[in-house]
């Protein structure tokens, strides 16, 4: 079984899709802890270690043989609690970072919140690090989608990403920093790769699931 830390309830039925069309048969348990992502914003993501980690026993005590953070804000907080978890436990941006590092040097992030901007920032260089290769990020709030999203209008948030995207010049690969960002990639008209976390994330999830 994969359990999955949440930040909002909005990225339990995107990862049941995504289970029931590439990975058939995986048992996933869905952890929502949407305080863990506002105290992380008003303080600092390493304030939210010791919640993180209860919530990573939990699952474990229930059964999870791997634990996916889908929340990109509190992922490298999450990664920091594997040590003691007895299980994997990844951060569903990391395998989207190796990609952007890989598809070339000029790398930007998008992000529709402020505390993402850095810790995304940092695990692409980070991945970069780990392939031996120079990269150069660059960070992009975009503006008013927030707002947006915590007002349910997912028709307007999706639009102001896309929008954002196809405005990005000078860049080998787009990254869209949250989970709940990724639809706008089929929308979107940008002449670079639009690299989305969900998919890959999950798949990455479902691998250290099986090996346990």
């Amino acid at each position: 079984m994969l359990a999955l830390l949440h930040t909002s309830a909005v990225h339990v039925p995107v990862f049941d899709a995504l289970r029931d069309e590439a990975h058939p048969g995986l048992e996933l348990r869905h952890h929502v802890e949407a305080e863990l992502l506002d105290r992380a914003r008003r303080e600092e993501p390493r304030a939210v270690t010791d919640a993180v980690r209860a919530v990573v026993r939990r699952a474990v005590a229930e059964g999870a043989r791997a634990v996916l953070c889908t929340c990109s804000t509190i992922g490298g907080v999450a990664e920091s609690v594997a040590a003691d978890a007895g299980v994997p436990v990844l951060r569903v941006d990391r395998p989207m970072a190796a990609a952007a590092v890989a598809a070339g040097s000029r790398v930007v992030v998008l992000a529709a919140l402020e505390s993402t901007l850095t810790p995304t920032a940092e695990l692409i260089r980070e991945e970069a690090r780990r392939a031996g290769r120079a990269v150069d990020v660059r960070v992009r709030l975009v503006e008013g989608a927030w707002s947006r999203f915590e007002a349910g209008d997912t028709e307007g948030y999706l639009r102001l990403v896309a929008e954002a995207a196809e405005a990005v010049t000078g860049a080998d690969a787009i990254v869209l920093a949250q989970a709940s960002m990724a639809p706008a990639r089929e929308s979107a008209e940008a002449t670079v790769p639009v690299l989305a976390s969900p998919a890959p994330g999950l798949a990455a999830g479902a691998a250290a699931a099986r090996l346990g």
